[in-house]
């Protein structure tokens, strides 16, 4: 059977052809940009990739197509898609029809965090020998992949995403799953360019809640209030809540101010029972990401302390805290964060992990909602942890960034192309230093670029 991907290459739709090509069907896309790493990825998977949307690319015609949700009215292959009466449906749907069908579904949301979730998640469970499927809007450096199909009857790690489905479903993508289990991170407003407030995100949100059986269970982290606002709309499914609070069922307990050490306490109802964790990461978000995945795995039976022994040898998702080089002692650290909440979580976290040295954070306002301007207020408390903050303005912002870095003085500065940031960066950059890059896309490279630069600048030194 063959099966076409408008928009192939985009995280979630690249990891849904892996899945359809390793149940056996013969996988066709096209998607406008097409380069590694994930062009490679499914061009080594035996997926035939078109570059650019044009009707040429249904012939031969498909016996089925799935649409990316960035795809809308108006682009060539979508009309003539709907012009040839060709079947289609969309990601999430495919995904919940032909993968999800007799599989226990773990559904990890919330507006940060959910790709290290699902990936500490999808280790625990393969550690305890479950032999998982994931689906991951990133790649898990512990397997490699980006999605797997595991087992057919072993449980399956979604990332659960609140964004709209496709240009013709206009729901959640999460609300295709119907997990048994979902975990709830956190809840905030974002995606701005579809929702109104963030009471329309807590309306998708108990979609979701409302499809949870009541033999299942929902996993909530505590000090949430939006949350909580979710779950006062009615909720019929069992719930824990996890987080720092003392009478939360999950309870974290720093042991390190960096949270690279932390004590795991589960409440039962005949008892306690506690661990240690003891590894690689930082930030008291991830110790929280990891407490509810701690708390997910349990639910489909590992054990509470090979989970925490196991997590010693998680590594972080591709794009996680990422170290992508060092030279000269300064490193170079590629992070995923695009809201001010994310943000200001990974400056945090970094800044408790470099007692010597300073954190210097090169932020690009790239996402829809950080381009309509809906964030920019909080943009300035996201970077207080960060001994100076370079902001790069790409052309598509709305706003300019000149009135957000004026009150941060000589601990911030704008810039309009990336040689002068790169150039300026390295500037001042000196050993022990962490620079950190945060931004949702490519950001023109700007990482390798760094780097090239400071092994220039270090080899000029030595001359």
């Amino acid at each position: 059977m063959h099966l076409h991907i408008i928009g192939v290459c985009g995280t979630f739709m690249g990891s849904l052809a892996l899945l359809a090509r390793e149940l056996g069907y013969h996988v066709s896309g096209s998607d406008a940009n097409v380069y590694p790493p994930m062009s490679t990825q499914l061009e080594e998977a035996g997926i035939t990739l078109q570059e650019g949307y044009r009707a040429e690319n249904l012939t031969p015609a498909p016996d089925a197509v799935v649409v990316g949700n960035a795809l809308s009215r108006g682009n060539a292959e979508v009309e003539a898609l709907l012009n040839s009466g060709l079947p289609y449906t969309s990601g999430a749907q495919w995904l919940a029809e032909h993968v999800l069908p007799g599989r226990k579904v773990i559904a990890v949301a919330g507006t940060h965090g959910k790709t290290t979730t699902a990936s500490l998640l999808a280790w625990l469970l393969e550690s305890a020998g479950l032999n998982p499927g994931f689906l991951i809007g990133g790649v898990p450096r512990n397997f490699g992949v980006s999605a797997r199909l595991g087992d057919s009857h072993s449980p399956f790690v979604v990332e659960a995403d609140e964004y709209d489905t496709a240009f013709f479903d206009k729901r959640s993508k999460f609300v295709h799953y119907r997990p048994q289990i979902a975990v709830l991170n956190n809840l905030e407003f974002d995606h701005a360019d579809i929702f109104p407030d963030l009471t329309a995100i807590e309306r998708q949100f108990h979609h979701l809640v409302r499809t949870v059986p009541s033999q299942g269970q929902i996993l909530v982290a505590d000090n949430q209030p939006a949350l909580e606002r979710v779950l006062t709309q009615g909720v019929w499914t069992p719930v824990a809540h996890f987080g720092s609070a003392p009478d939360s069922a999950w309870q974290l307990v720093l042991e390190r101010e960096d949270a690279s050490r932390f004590q795991v306490i589960r409440r039962h109802d005949y008892g306690e029972e506690d661990a240690v964790v003891d590894w690689a990461l930082t930030g008291e978000y991830n110790a929280r990401n990891a407490l509810g995945a701690l708390a997910a795995a349990s639910a489909c039976g590992a054990d509470l302390a090979r989970s925490c022994a196991a997590l010693s040898r998680f590594e972080n998702p591709k794009r996680r805290q990422e170290v992508r080089g060092e030279i000269n002692g300064i490193q170079v650290i590629d992070d995923f964060a695009h809201h001010p909440t994310a943000i200001a979580a990974t400056l945090n976290g970094l800044r408790a992990a470099t007692p010597k040295g300073r954190l210097l954070a090169v932020i690009e306002p790239r996402s829809n909602t950080m381009r309509l301007g809906a964030m920019k207020t909080q943009l300035n408390d996201s970077v207080a942890a960060a001994d100076h903050a370079f902001w790069y303005q790409p052309a598509e912002l709305d706003w300019s960034i000149a009135a957000l870095i004026a009150p941060q003085g000589d601990k911030a500065s704008g810039y309009g192309d990336i040689d002068s940031l790169v150039q300026a960066v390295v500037t001042q950059a000196s050993p022990l230093d962490r620079i950190v890059v945060m931004s949702n896309g490519s950001f023109g490279g700007v990482h390798e670029r760094l780097l090239t630069a400071l092994a220039a600048r270090e080899k000029q030194d030595k001359e």
